[in-house]
C-alpha cells in the first residue's frame, strides 16, 4: 500500500473502562483515611485503572522510550547548539550516563533509545532500535519537514515501538526525546494546533542569549509565512520532528493497547497535541509529569486541559520529568493494593 496521508488515519481507541473507575471510586472512598484525603493520587489511581480495565491497576514495569531525530531548521539558527550534539548525546543516553539514565535507574525503568532520524550513523547497540526515516527533517524554515510517506513511516516506527514495549511486559509507556533544534518545531506545532500567538510559544531552547532568541524568531516566522494551514497531519510533517512522531504514533499505540501514556515536557507535550488533534480520545490516557520552565509549555497544557503532576523548574527533555513522574503512579497502585479499609481497621479495633 503507497503511504501517503489519504491512507493514514489515527486508530479508533478503546473507551475508558467507567464501570472499573466507579468501582475504583467506592474502593478507595472505603479506605482507611478521610474522603479525598489523598488528593490527586485517588485521582490518578482511577484514571489507570479506567485506562487498563481493572480495579487493581498497575504500575511497576514502566519503558521509557526516548526517540531521537535531528531538524533541518538548525541549518537556519534556531538552536544555541550544533546538529552533531543529538548523536553524541544519543551516545552518552546508550552509554548510560546522562540524567535519564540516573533518573531511569532509580525509579527501576528501562529505557529504549528509537533512532527515527539521528543525522548520523549510530552503531548498534542492545538498547537502540534503528527505525531512521531519515537523517533529520528538511528545514521547515524553506520547505515541509518531512513528506506524507516519511510522517506515517515515523509514526508507524513509534507505533511499532511501543506495541514492542507492551509485547515485553510494559504496563506504563512513558516518552521522551532528544533532538537538537526540537523546541522550534515543538513551537511551530502549539502555534498552529493549539492554536497561540507565535511570539508565546518561543522559548530559549537549549541555550540561546537574546540575539539567537531574536534569530530564532525569525526563522519560526518565515517558516509560518511559508505554509498557513491548520490540518493536524499536514501540520506535523510541515514543522514537526521525526522524533516527535514517533511520540505520536507510540501514544496512540499505546493507548490502544490500554496502557497510560506518561508525557515529559515541551517537545513530547508538542507530540501529543498533534497526536490529540487528530485522535480525541487520546487524551484521558496521557498523564502529563511536569510543567516544563520552557516557555510556551505551560500555554500547550492549559490548551490540552492538562495539569502536571510535578513542577520543578526542569527543561532538559529526555524523558527525565517523565521518569520521576514514575513512583506517583507506584504510589497509586500501591494505595488501591496495600492500603486497609476503614471496615477492617474498625474490626481490628
Amino acid at each position: 500500500m503507497t503511504l501517503d496521508a489519504r491512507t493514514w488515519t489515527a486508530p479508533a481507541l478503546p473507551d475508558l473502562d467507567q464501570d472499573a473507575a466507579a468501582k475504583l471510586r467506592r474502593l478507595i472512598d472505603g479506605k482507611a483515611k478521610p474522603l479525598g484525603a489523598l488528593g490527586r493520587l485517588e485521582e490518578l489511581a482511577v484514571q489507570l485503572g479506567a485506562i487498563q480495565a481493572t480495579t487493581a491497576p498497575r504500575a511497576e514495569r514502566a519503558t521509557i522510550l526516548l526517540f531521537a531525530g535531528d531538524h533541518g531548521m538548525v541549518e537556519d539558527g534556531v538552536s544555541a547548539y550544533p546538529q552533531a550534539v543529538t548523536a553524541a548525546m544519543v551516545s552518552t543516553i546508550l552509554d548510560g550516563r546522562a540524567s535519564i539514565n540516573a533518573f531511569a535507574r532509580t525509579v527501576g525503568a528501562e529505557v529504549r533509545v528509537i533512532d527515527a532520524g539521528v543525522a548520523a550513523d549510530l552503531p548498534n547497540h542492545p538498547n537502540l532500535q534503528n527505525a531512521k526515516v531519515r537523517p533529520g527533517t528538511r528545514s521547515a524554515v524553506r520547505e515541509p519537514a518531512m513528506t506524507a510517506e516519511e510522517c506515517i513511516q515515523a509514526l508507524s516506527a513509534g507505533a511499532e515501538a511501543a506495541n514492542r514495549a507492551i509485547i515485553d511486559g510494559a504496563e506504563i509507556i512513558a516518552l521522551g526525546e532528544m533532538g537538537i533544534g526540537n523546541t522550534a518545531a515543538a513551537s511551530l506545532l502549539l502555534h498552529r494546533l493549539g492554536p497561540a500567538p507565535l511570539e508565546d510559544c518561543i522559548g530559549l531552547g537549549a541555550g540561546h542569549d537574546e540575539k539567537g532568541l531574536a534569530g530564532k524568531h525569525r526563522a519560526l516566522a518565515a517558516a509560518v509565512a511559508r505554509w498557513p494551514g491548520y490540518g493536524p497531519f499536514e501540520v506535523l510533517r510541515q514543522f514537526g520532528g521525526l522524533e516527535i512522531a514517533g511520540m505520536a504514533g507510540a501514544a496512540l499505540a499505546a493507548a490502544a493497547a490500554r496502557r497510560p501514556v506518561v508525557v515529559d515536557g515541551f517537545i513530547s507535550s508538542a507530540a501529543i497535541l498533534a497526536a490529540v488533534r487528530m485522535q480525541p480520545d487520546l487524551l484521558p490516557y496521557c498523564i502529563f509529569a511536569h510543567g516544563s520552565a520552557e516557555k510556551g509549555h505551560r500555554l500547550m497544557l492549559e490548551r490540552l486541559g492538562a495539569r502536571p503532576l510535578l513542577d520543578l523548574g526542569m527543561r532538559l527533555g529526555e524523558g527525565t520529568g517523565a521518569a520521576l513522574a514514575l513512583p506517583i503512579l507506584k504510589s497509586a497502585a500501591a494505595m488501591v493494593r496495600d492500603v486497609a479499609s476503614l471496615a477492617e481497621v474498625l474490626g481490628q479495633a
